[in-house]
């Protein structure tokens, strides 16, 4: 499906006949006295958001964009004052643990080809700073290779409308261009709204450090469009509406940190770790969103018809479930909401993480195969499984996923791959992107070739992902007089198929000697005697009456990555038991 370039939208009845009738449609006399038949007007209350398909089709899709950016240092006042060797050290983990903002530079940011600038294009003929860079991401800011966030300072110009330039290396993809694919196929899906990317090969120039210094080939990265207000405006939307980067929410409540501006309560910082704000910060209306998702008496039929479109709902579940782009179940995407639309939308984001079984199972990282795969990767988001819980939504899904299966054709998916195969391929294994590539060359061809397979193995895994219990969490452990006790959450089946639990208690993680085994056990809870002091690692497994099984949520990490299903814990030498809690350092 192509976008179109229109916002759809329905509108309720302007008028009920006598006979009950949902349709407007009479005739009437016009001022010249002949009679008009009035159309008659489909009635609903859905406003569906459609993209603009322009912003697309005015720039080379396989083009590679050369920008030239030369650092130095700033002032005080505007937080530039420091190197670029310190502003490419420090991870968002250290700017947090020191308490400070992340260090900036000045830069002069310049857009040209290989053979040098292109006049008319952001920078050209200026000597004097336009701009501020630092690092940007979260966990990805750990990486040698560094993501930046370049400010265009006012009345410096732009590049292609956008004022804020955001470069992302993506050293985790051995292939480079995974998020950009996402976006692009996101333009045959009219259903979701996108963003505009190119692959821009960057060349820095550090005059930080001294006056000779020289352009340095900093490799491929792909720019993606900040959803910002200026984002929303050339996308058709509402620049005065609500937005919010999902940083990590559930959708509970969050009663002491997602409250109104003039809270006494109300932390910034805080809350943006949750919610990161980018457009109206009245959180009335997210509020009044919350208290109803987290209260149960409410069916999740009406808040989803009230207050959600369900199209835009279960086309962006849809797409990320074929995508296998697991780390969407409680952050990466946008939620958008019209300054005065009382109806809430899903903007898709950072999806670099998409259709890498292949590319996993090549390293040797096998470690989101459990409960990521299918619908259970959605089951601990509150909103995500009341909507699952939901027969309406189970069957808008269904159809989105039957939709989209068509849509992303392995010939549409082959058509993007071996353009960008045959563009990137040559740079990711040159100069510094060589350092860093987590695939050998021959590895890189293997995993390209694959994507396009996986998109049907994600759906098998969909379908599958029914007929399986749901995931649950474990609790801790807790002493009791003749003994420790411990209980889970009861798991979940689409079915209505009764399911039993299997425990296991070891002091490996491998569970190859159990201490205590318990199987069929029908009621969440087990009763063991006392445990003398030590590290230990517990799992249930869930089986329904088919024989599928599920694990818990809980996971225990490892050097080579998560051990699904397992929760460690400890005893001490008077018996009382600790919690291992995973910190991400």
């Amino acid at each position: 499906m192509a976008k179109r370039m229109l916002l759809c939208f329905y509108i309720f009845a302007l008028l009920v006949s006598a006979c009950g009738c949902g349709h407007f449609e009479e005739a009437v006399e016009s001022d010249l006295g002949t009679t008009v038949e009035i159309p008659e007007i489909e009635t609903q209350e859905y406003i569906h958001l459609r993209d603009k398909n322009l912003l697309y089709s005015q720039y080379d899709n396989t083009e590679i964009v050369t920008m030239y950016l030369t650092v130095s240092v700033g002032n005080e006042a505007d937080g530039t004052n420091h190197t670029w060797e310190e502003v490419n050290t420090y991870s968002a983990y250290d700017y947090d643990a020191m308490g400070v903002d992340r260090y900036k530079v000045a830069g002069l940011l310049q857009v040209g080809n290989e053979e040098g600038l292109i006049p008319g294009e952001l920078g050209y003929g200026q000597v004097a700073p336009n701009c501020t860079v630092q690092i940007r991401g979260q966990t990805s800011s750990r990486n040698a290779q560094k993501n930046y966030k370049i400010s265009v300072k006012d009345n410096k110009g732009s590049w292609r409308g956008q004022t804020t330039i955001a470069l992302n290396k993506h050293q985790g993809d051995g292939l480079r261009f995974r998020n950009k694919l996402a976006f692009d196929l996101l333009t045959h899906v009219e259903e979701l709204m996108g963003l505009r990317t190119t692959f821009v090969r960057l060349y820095v120039k550090d005059t930080t450090e001294g006056t000779n210094a020289k352009f340095e080939d900093y490799g491929i990265y792909t720019q993606v469009e900040q959803l910002n207000k200026t984002a929303l405006e050339a996308h058709g939307l509402d620049r005065r509406g609500h937005l919010y980067k999902v940083n990590y929410c559930e959708f509970y409540r969050y009663e002491d940190i997602i409250v109104l501006k003039k809270d006494p309560r109300y932390d910034v910082k805080k809350f943006e770790e949750i919610l990161e704000i980018k457009g109206d910060d009245d959180h009335a209306k997210l509020i009044s969103m919350l208290e109803m998702v987290n209260d149960y008496s409410i069916p999740i039929e009406r808040i989803l018809n009230d207050h959600f479109d369900v199209e835009n709902l279960s086309y962006w579940m849809a797409f990320n479930l074929l995508m296998g782009n697991v780390d969407s179940q409680s952050r990466n995407f946008y939620l958008y909401s019209p300054k005065n639309v009382d109806r809430w939308y899903i903007l898709p984001w950072d999806m670099d993480g998409m259709l890498k079984r292949t590319e996993y199972a090549l390293v040797g990282r096998t470690d989101y195969e459990q409960w990521e795969s299918g619908v259970s990767n959605y089951w601990g988001n509150v909103f995500f499984r009341r909507c699952l819980q939901s027969e309406q939504f189970r069957q808008a899904l269904d159809g989105a996923m039957e939709d989209l299966k068509d849509t992303l054709s392995p010939e549409l998916v082959d058509s993007y791959v071996n353009q960008y195969r045959g563009l990137l391929k040559p740079h990711v294994y040159s100069g510094r992107d060589r350092l860093h590539a987590p695939l050998t060359r021959h590895e890189y061809d293997q995993a390209a070739r694959r994507l396009n397979n996986e998109i049907a193995d994600n759906y098998n895994r969909y379908l599958e992902s029914w007929e399986k219990p749901m995931p649950f969490f474990m609790g801790t452990p807790a002493v009791k007089e003749d003994g420790i006790a411990v209980e889970w959450e009861a798991s979940y089946d689409f079915d209505g198929e009764d399911v039993t639990y299997t425990f296991e208690l070891s002091d490996s993680y491998d569970f190859k000697n159990p201490i205590v085994s318990y199987e069929d056990i029908s009621i969440p809870v087990v009763n063991f005697e006392k445990l003398p002091a030590g590290q230990y690692f517990m799992r249930v497994t869930a089986r329904n009456e088919s024989g599928m099984t599920q694990t818990a949520f809980d996971y225990y990490v490892v050097e080579t990555g998560k051990i699904y299903g397992v929760k460690c814990f400890y005893v001490d030498e008077e018996g009382r038991i600790l919690e291992d809690v995973y910190v991400e350092e």
